[in-house]
């Protein structure tokens, strides 16, 4: 029987397309269409039952009516060569009595017998890439890319703009740092001026101090208290 048709049940899509990524499950679904008058009971087959899930797989699919079966494919480590998949899958059916449900079918059913019509429908599986890259395509571009600026040419396959915007950045850590170091020996050769100016101040207090009194006035020593701390919190600063 040819994919996707069969003489009791219609079946879409004809091949079952999985978004693959490593490390991650991915689904897809099958509709089975009943264009019959009869009761008719299914069964889905693969040809790898512990990598994929089917839910359900088996049932019945009324007069007139559709079923809808998820396939999950479980989450793989490796990627196959070129994304081939060689698995597939079988969906059986035949007719079932009016009225049957679910937990009247048998696996007895789906025997083949002189006289009894069992009809197959084989769907290959087929690996579709998703638009994330893998590891190992990253692994691959970055090395090229490490090797192509060595021999000092940029990698033809990466935009110029990724080279234009990674100097710019450059540049502007590089403006941002000088500024930086001139703003900072500027507030240093300033605090040192002022510690001069102070210092020189002190000293003339001192003097003046020295020549009226003859020893240091308690306002002499208040002022030169502040002084000490306003230097101190200069220097600190510096």
């Amino acid at each position: 029987m040819s994919a996707g048709s069969a003489s009791f049940l219609e079946i879409q899509p004809s091949e079952l397309a999985f978004p693959f990524e490593l490390m991650k499950q991915s689904s897809c679904s099958m509709q089975l269409a009943n264009k019959t008058d009869r009761y008719v009971a299914f069964k889905v087959k693969t040809t790898n039952p512990k990598q994929y899930c089917v839910r359900p797989n088996i049932g019945v699919v009324l007069p007139g009516s559709t079923c809808d079966v998820t396939v999950t494919m479980q989450a793989q480590r490796e990627a196959p060569a070129d994304l081939q998949c060689k698995d597939k899958f079988l969906v059986q059916s035949v007719a079932a009595e009016n009225g049957a449900a679910t937990q009247d079918i048998s696996a007895a059913m789906f025997n083949k017998e002189p006289g009894k019509v069992v009809d197959e429908c084989k769907l290959r599986v087929i690996y579709v890439p998703t638009s994330s890259p893998s590891p190992f395509s990253e692994d691959s571009e970055q090395g090229s890319s490490a090797r192509s600026l060595e021999n000092g040419t940029p990698n033809s396959t990466l935009p110029q703009s990724v080279f234009r915007s990674s100097g710019e950045a450059s540049k502007d850590k590089s403006s941002e740092a000088t500024s930086m170091i001139s703003k900072l020996t500027e507030e240093k050769m300033s605090a040192v001026q002022q510690n001069q100016k102070l210092r020189q101040e002190l000293d003339v207090l001192r003097k003046e101090s020295s020549k009226s009194n003859g020893g240091f006035s308690i306002t002499f020593l208040i002022v030169v208290g502040i002084l000490g701390i306003i230097a101190g919190f200069i220097l600190k600063k510096t």
